[in-house]
């Protein structure tokens, strides 16, 4: 299989995330020449208090992604959505589409459809004390995969971690420095039809601190 690279972020300052859409409130800042992402409503709040902060560019439907992931303070949960777009093929922006700010519902059973991998579950106290990587397909938060995290908690991180995302067409695979978590093959009928192109966005869940750097999208070919 060979890959081209078609999107090249360091996520390194204010101009990297230009074209970025940020849906909820988050404080977005670059202490250490990456992205930092902060929570600015009380997690008291509950879902309300989440985000997404989805990259501008739309993708193809076989790609590879990866970056570099860095957790600085928890409890909380990472995510990242991908082939995100509405339910009939809208742009995920279109005016079509009902508001989204941030709650999960309107994620996994609104009117769009996403993959999205939860890698660094630290929220709830059954996440904490046991680490897992998720993968659902959405509309409908259908549990499709389940790997084991090796991701330590925050003060014992020796970061970056770098993540790398693999969908081939119905195949999706992910891991974390190199080491495989899980695999899933989408048959295209259990859960509904195989997602192709669309947006990638990363999630969070207050009141995680997270950086991330070096986000980089090739085109499987």
């Amino acid at each position: 299989m060979e890959k081209k690279l078609i999107y090249d972020n360091p996520l390194s300052g204010p101009d990297s995330v230009s074209g970025f859409c940020m849906e909820g409130k988050a404080q977005v800042t670059f202490p250490n020449g990456k992205m930092r992402m902060a929570n600015l409503l009380d997690p008291g709040i509950g879902q309300a208090a989440n985000f997404v902060f989805w990259c501008g560019r739309a993708f193809p439907a076989s790609i590879e992604a990866e970056w570099d992931f860095c957790p600085i303070s928890e409890p909380g949960l990472a995510m990242l959505f991908f082939s995100a777009a509405g339910q009939n093929g809208e742009d995920l922006y279109s005016p079509t589409l009902a508001p989204r700010f941030g709650e999960y519902k309107s994620y996994h059973s609104g009117d769009i459809n996403a993959y999205h991998v939860s890698y660094f579950r630290r929220k709830a106290p059954i996440e904490r004390a046991f680490h897992t990587c998720n993968l659902r397909k959405s509309s409908g938060f259908h549990m499709v995969a389940q790997g084991a995290d090796p991701l330590p908690d925050a003060h014992d991180s020796l970061p970056p971690y770098h993540i790398r995302l693999v969908k081939d067409k119905n195949h999706i695979r992910f891991f974390i420095n190199q080491l495989p978590l899980f695999e899933y093959i989408d048959d295209g009928i259990t859960y509904g039809k195989v997602l192709e192109g669309g947006k990638i966005g990363f999630r969070q869940m207050a009141p995680l601190v997270a950086e991330y750097a070096n986000f980089k999208v090739y085109e499987l070919i």
